[in-house]
This record gives C-alpha cells, structure tokens and sequence, in this order.
C-alpha cells in the first residue's frame, strides 16, 4: 500500500522516459499504467475484493479481483502476476491470463487524481478462496460473488462497489461470454 516508483506516460498511453512515485503522479495527475485482473470462475461467480478501510483511494468498497499499479521498468503482464500473488496469494503464469483491452480511466477522490492506462487481462479460478492469503494491508476480504447479485446490487445498491460506471457491466458482459451455461 506503499508508496512506489512509476513510469509516467503521456496522454496516448506512451512511457516518456520520466519515473516518479505514485504519491506525485496522483498529487499531479500524471498518466501512468494500472492493471485489472478479473477472476471468475465456472459457476457464474467473479472473485471481489473488499479494500482495506486504510486504502487512500476508495477504501472499504467491492472492486475488481485483483489491481495495481504498474511499478517503472515493468511490463503489465508481469506486474499482474506479482499483484495477483501479492494481494491474493495465488501463482498464476503468463498463459493463465488472458488479455482484454486497454482502458484509459480518469478518476478523482478527494484530492486524488488518478489518471491511468488500466491493462485488463481475465482469469478463469475454480479453486478454493480459503487456500488463498490476502494482503491485509491492501485488502480485508475476497470472496466469489454470483454475477447476478452483483448486477442486482450495482442497480440497487452501488455505493457498496468502487464507482467504475459502465466498466463493471462491460466487465461482466465480457466473463458471462467466457463461462459456459451461465444464464444471462
């Protein structure tokens, strides 16, 4: 939840040769790179994260399975699998990942400028949660939450979720194509 350094890339998503910490890129709103890994699993289910009540960004909210920044001098599949075990215990490799898109997210909170290049790649789990191991400073809890309870809470309920708009159906949309036999 540290601190850490960061390449710093323009408007277009290209690395300018310039690293400052996280800390400035955000006091600043310097464009960075982010990665998003979305868990799901065969029965209609998409592993959540409840962060941390001390997170500075968003904290005590339901986001996306597994996220972080990308650290200056690394690829975004590589950061995604080190944040994957970081925060949630489990070694995956590169072929477990499957590359979605691009996503150029602008965000504020409080006095937080969060401008990113968000890498978002799917992994598909079917293991047990209790094997895993949080990150406590990161996150309080993780656990697979059926698809349509999470469409049915982001209507009735939103404020529970980390406030991502349209991405968190699209996101949806995306694994339901992926999961055999699920029901839309």
């Amino acid at each position: 939840m540290g601190d850490e350094l960061i390449d710093i890339c323009d408007e277009s998503n290209n690395l300018i040769n310039v690293q400052k910490m996280k800390s400035e890129a955000h006091e600043k709103g310097l464009w960075h790179r982010a990665t998003h890994i979305w868990v799901y699993n065969s029965k209609g289910e998409i592993l959540l994260q409840l962060r941390a009540k001390g997170k500075l960004l968003f904290p005590d909210v339901w986001d996306v399975s597994v996220g972080g920044h990308v650290s200056a001098g690394e690829d975004p599949i590589t950061s995604g699998l080190r944040e994957i075990e970081e925060e949630i215990g489990l070694k995956a490799k590169k072929e477990d990942l499957e590359f979605f898109q691009i996503r150029k997210i602008k965000a504020v909170y409080k006095n937080i400028k969060n401008n990113e290049f968000s890498y978002i790649y799917f992994l598909k789990f079917d293991g047990d949660t209790k094997k895993l191991k949080v990150q406590d400073e990161e996150i309080q809890e993780i656990k697979f939450i059926p698809i349509k309870k999470i469409e049915e809470e982001l209507k009735t309920n939103s404020k529970k979720y980390l406030p991502h708009g349209d991405y968190w159906l699209e996101m949806i949309n995306e694994i339901k194509k992926r999961i055999k036999n699920i029901t839309p």
